[in-house]
């Protein structure tokens, strides 16, 4: 949907239907929107809003004014970077685990997308939940979230015709099936928890049922406690586990990158397991994370709504219109990296790491609305990929073209089928055509986002 023009633009308005649109593309207009002006655009687009509610109810994700305030109060300790000393071993447990199971598929094709979701879900459950959930909580939980976003309108017209929110949005069948499978299982932990079954482990949702307000003493309702729940499984799984899977795919195409990062984990774990502690000797790991959410931004367009008239260096915002601050675009701008489209983890280490501007890099928004997660979801991910990748190789199964698809989030689009190779073992090479690989010179062909 975007032209090549638009990877150089700073600032534009137009119109959607009869929705005013404007596009926040450059650092100082991201750094009005979402920061110093928050206020006026703190709440999501009625599209996110809609496309998300029949999920997440009023939850933190979509929320605004006192509900997302008082929402954030009681969310953010309890997934504080404090915390992760306690999520920290269940990660590795959970990735350690899906590294042997990997092992002993060796020469199988599987799909990279899938097998990190599931690696995801594992930790979301027992980091969050306190316990392992059952497989097939865990895959009702992850088909359902699949499901949702393959269904789930992504163009509210009605919205943008003007059309009120309090009208009622029609949602087909499958999203509606989607949905009651994911409150299923959620109701099912909820109310293992206040059963006590799980007495005694230290979990998320355990501190979410004892949690009260600090300003007015008032736990959370059964509604609001599964939306929150639902929130912090979404934005737990859903965007790691893409992000992961980018991840594979980029290092299957970049052996120089797969080699450093080889030499780094071989020097500080050697051989054992990770640990918490390891986290700040993993910076060439978490310079890939960070490259790999810059091409790939786990939430590519963030969508705002206008509260009230504004203006940004003489150009009107009136009350209503869609503010889109667009990670996709912001991560490849042509004004703000050096060779944009290419994957290169370097950019983010010492110095020239220190240069980014964090209103144009933002894989987990920015300002007061950032991702309360954002810790968990990196010492997730870190830590995982050093686990998977002490053994294990994965390449791209022939013939597979990978294009990336803006659903709620960014994935490849069907999936991502890879072949496991125990490391060391692999006698290839990385694609030797740099459009194709999209690496190099560019996007993945077919990607719906670049049309140059």
């Amino acid at each position: 949907m975007w032209e090549e023009e638009a990877f150089e633009l700073e600032f534009s308005r137009s119109r959607l239907f009869l929705r005013e649109t404007v596009l926040c593309n450059s650092p100082a207009s991201v750094q009005f929107a979402l920061s110093q002006h928050n206020a006026s655009f703190e709440r999501k687009s009625p599209q996110m809003r809609n496309a998300l509610a029949p999920l997440l109810g009023d939850g933190l994700f979509i929320s605004d004014g006192e509900t997302w305030k008082t929402r954030r109060r009681m969310v953010a300790p309890i997934v504080h970077v404090s915390r992760m000393s306690v999520f920290a071993p269940r990660m590795v447990e959970a990735a350690t685990e899906l590294r042997e199971s990997w092992l002993a598929r060796e020469g199988q094709t599987l799909d990279a997308l899938a097998e990190s979701a599931h690696l995801a879900a594992e930790v979301i459950c027992r980091c969050l939940f306190g316990r392992a959930l059952g497989h097939d909580f865990a895959r009702q939980i992850v088909e359902g979230f699949s499901a949702y976003q393959r269904e789930i309108d992504r163009l509210d017209v009605l919205s943008l015709l003007g059309v009120p929110d309090w009208v009622p949005r029609r949602q087909g069948r499958p999203v509606l099936e989607a949905v009651a499978r994911i409150h299923a299982v959620l109701d099912e932990v909820v109310e293992s928890h206040r059963r006590r079954a799980d007495a005694g482990e230290d979990s998320v949702i355990g501190r979410l049922i004892d949690a009260r307000d600090p300003e007015t003493g008032a736990p959370l309702g059964r509604e609001a406690l599964r939306n929150e729940i639902a929130v912090l499984f979404m934005a737990g799984h859903e965007t790691t586990a893409n992000t992961m899977a980018w991840v594979w795919y980029l290092l299957s195409q970049a052996p120089d990158v797969e080699a450093r990062l080889h030499a780094e984990i071989d020097t500080v774990l050697a051989g054992r397991p990770a640990t918490l502690a390891d986290m700040p000797k993993l910076v060439y790991t978490r310079a890939i994370l960070d490259e790999t959410m810059r091409l790939y931004p786990p939430v590519p367009i963030l969508p705002r709504e206008a509260l009230r008239d504004e203006r940004f260096e003489g150009h009107a915002i009136s009350k209503g219109a869609i503010v889109l601050v667009v990670p996709w675009l912001l991560h490849r701008h042509r004004k703000l990296w050096d060779d944009p489209d290419a994957f290169i983890p370097e950019r983010f280490l010492g110095e020239r790491g220190d240069r980014i501007s964090k209103f144009a890099y933002l894989p987990f928004s920015v300002g007061p609305r950032v991702c309360a997660g954002m810790a968990f979801g990196m010492t997730e991910a870190v830590l995982g990929i050093a686990t998977l990748v002490q053994a294990v190789q994965l390449r791209l199964a022939p013939g597979t073209e990978v294009k990336p698809v803006c659903r709620l989030t960014l994935r490849p689009e069907n999936g991502l089928p890879m072949v496991v190779h125990r490391r060391g073992e692999w006698r290839g090479g990385a694609a030797t055509n740099d459009d194709a690989a999209g690496i190099v010179s560019g996007p993945p062909p077919g990607c719906p986002f670049h049309h140059g």
